[in-house]
């Protein structure tokens, strides 16, 4: 399984706790720092953000890849939807919470959401409403 995180470092814990949840190996971790200059359009940064990662475009069609997506949303959505260009399916991404009860903020892994059974949900939602 290939990691690819566009958000804040991982710690050992929460590469231990994705593996236990998804009950895989993560075989390729790809960070990858993502920040974006507010005063330029975000498209043609997100681009060059995504030819940063070292994947052919087979790897991104035929792999099982784990997302966890940037914190600012706009650069998700745009993200999301180069994603789905590339996989050809939207991904499955990873979301971490905050640990209540410590002096430190520390995140734990909350759950993988794939977000493709999401989307075919809200189709037969959509389907079964038209019927």
């Amino acid at each position: 399984m290939i990691l690819i995180n566009y958000s804040h470092p991982l710690t050992p814990e929460q590469i231990v706790q994705i593996e236990a949840i998804t009950n895989r190996t993560i075989s390729r971790f790809i960070p990858v720092p993502t920040q974006f200059d507010n005063e330029q359009p975000y498209a043609p940064q997100l681009q060059e953000l995504v030819k940063q990662i070292p994947l052919s475009p087979e790897e991104w069609q035929t792999s099982s890849i784990l997302i966890i997506l940037p914190a600012l949303n706009y650069i998700t959505a745009l993200l999301l939807a180069d994603l789905h260009g590339r996989i050809g399916h939207f991904p499955t991404i990873i979301r971490t919470r905050p640990l209540s009860g410590n002096i430190v903020t520390v995140f734990e892994v909350a759950e993988i959401i794939n977000l493709q059974e999401v989307r075919e949900n809200a189709r037969e939602f959509r389907r079964s409403q038209n019927a």
